[in-house]
């Protein structure tokens, strides 16, 4: 008896994890850089959606500043992306390891 309560609470937290993927899928964080003059925006699971150039930094002799701002706003998006999802998912993880069946 005991293994099939721990199969049904697998499964319950299995079925927890994808409503919970689904919902990444949906929500956006925003990474920054220059003062927001540079913004990449990421899904929950890490998926970039858009990126947003301030027209002031679009200068061709300074082309070099425009990617360094892109590169630390898409590394800001991507960290915050993955917190965002390890926030998310943290409490059921947390609960397989107790099952004896964590990650």
């Amino acid at each position: 008896m005991k293994i099939n309560n721990m199969m049904k609470q697998a499964q319950k937290m299995q079925a927890q994890m994808m409503q919970i993927q689904e919902k990444l899928a949906e929500e956006t964080v925003e990474g920054n850089a220059g003062g927001g003059m540079v913004k990449a925006v990421f899904t929950g699971q890490s998926d970039l959606v858009s990126i947003k150039i301030d027209p002031e930094v679009i200068k061709p002799e300074d082309a070099e500043m425009l990617e360094d701002l892109i590169t630390v706003a898409v590394n800001d998006g991507l960290q915050k992306s993955k917190e965002l999802s390890n926030s998310r998912m943290g409490a059921i993880t947390g609960a397989l390891g107790s099952l004896g069946l964590g990650f």
